[in-house]
Parts: structure tokens; sequence; C-alpha cells
């Protein structure tokens, strides 16, 4: 039995993996924490922390979590990169599964991503479109900053060089190299995924919609199950669903 320790319980996520969990019959909770809780008080009786509080508290939470030598799963979006890097460095002390989406269907997403950048090559444009719900802080989501990132990965360019956000005005004419990217906020989406790949004469589309949390919430109890197992490292969830 695989002990967890939810932090962010009271979120939108944190809901959802309160009620996902007994479906899990090899996970129990330990405890659940939010905002105002001392993680520190309860962490010795789990043997990993599912995390989807706050992007300002992940990076503390996975310290406390290298500290006592426990397994942790971070779904937290809206990490900057300087959090990414330093949470990485605790990859030598503890088993991390760091994961923009813990969705099946979105890592087949990002694994079918690839290979059709592969197979179609440059001759075809690039652009991703993402919507999700109106309360959402962040833009664009992890999830299709990860798309971005395994496309401009095949085309060996910095995502940063050929990322192009939104577009107004008299813009002139698309690059070749550009990968444009697209927020859309509205309503009550759980979130909507679109890759496209456009030439002269076809295109084609990759799309993956969630209807619910709960596809997010139980891959990361899935994720929870398998990092208690593993080696210190740093993984994702292609590594959890044996994509890589």
């Amino acid at each position: 039995m695989t002990k967890i320790i939810i932090t962010g319980s009271k979120g939108r996520m944190g809901a959802a993996l309160v009620a996902c969990a007994p479906s899990h019959p090899n996970l129990e909770i330990a405890a659940k924490i939010d905002q105002g809780d001392d993680l520190r008080s309860v962490i010795e009786n789990g043997d990993a922390v599912v995390d989807f509080s706050s992007h300002s508290a992940t990076l503390s939470i996975a310290a406390i979590c290298a500290l006592h030598k426990k397994a942790i799963v971070i779904g937290t979006t809206g990490l900057s990169e300087e959090a990414r890097s330093q949470i990485s460095n605790l990859k030598s002390q503890i088993p991390i599964v760091l994961s923009s989406n813990y969705s099946t269907g979105v890592n087949a997403l990002f694994w079918l991503t690839r290979k059709a950048a592969e197979i179609l090559g440059p001759a075809f444009d690039l652009e991703v479109v993402e919507m999700h719900h109106r309360m959402k802080r962040d833009a664009p989501s992890g999830t299709a900053k990860t798309l971005a990132e395994i496309l401009a990965a095949v085309r060996k360019k910095q995502l940063e060089n050929v990322i192009r956000h939104g577009r107004s005005g008299i813009t002139g004419e698309r690059t070749t190299e550009e990968i444009g990217m697209h927020s859309l906020r509205g309503g009550d989406v759980v979130g909507d995924h679109t890759v496209i790949f456009a030439a002269a004469g076809e295109r084609v589309e990759l799309t993956h919609k969630a209807s619910s949390r709960e596809t997010f919430a139980n891959g990361a109890l899935r994720a929870a199950e398998w990092v208690v197992k593993q080696k210190p490292g740093l993984y994702d969830m292609q590594d959890v669903l044996g994509l890589k």
C-alpha cells in the first residue's frame, strides 16, 4: 500500500485527487494539505507527495520532500524556469515526476506530435491552439508549452527564438520557422489542445479534449504508485506510461 499526501487538496485538482483515490486500491491518502497547513507535520506519514498546490509553493514542498527522502509527483503549472531548475537539482536525492499533464490521452498526443513533426518535415507550418476555463491564471498552458517544446526540438530550434504568441496588425508573411501559440479562455472548459500542421494543399490536426479533471487526477495517482518504486531521478508521465 502506497501512502500519499495531497498538497493543494482544496483546489479543483486536489478535490479530483481525493475523489478518485478510492478507485486505486493500492493507494491510501495519509494526509490532505492546503494553504496554511504545515507539510512538515505530516510528511513522515506518507511515502509520496502529490502536489497540485501553487507555483509559488511547489519548490518549498519539493525541498521538504528531499529533506525527508519522500518521492513527489508535481502537477502544478506556471513554474518559472528557475523553479524548474531548482526542482531538477533535487533529482539526485529523490524520485520526482514532473509533468505538464497527467492525462494518458494527452501523453499520447505528445508522442503523436513528435512522430507527426518528424514525418511531415519542414514543409508544414506549425501552430498550437489551447483553450481553458476563464479562471486559469497562466497562459499558455503547461501542456501547450510542452507541445511547442516538442515541435521545436524536432526542428532543432530554441523555442524562445521561434515561438510567436498570437498575431495582430500588419505582421507580414508567416516565417517557415515560427511556431504559433494561441491561448483561448472562457467558460468552464477543462482543457482543449490542438496541434496544426499546415502545408500547401493539405492540413493535419491532432486534438485532445478533456471533459473531466478525473483524467488528470487518475494519471497523477498512477504516477504516485509508480514513482515510489523508482531510483532518485527526474521523470515525466512518458516514463510512467513507458512511452520512452
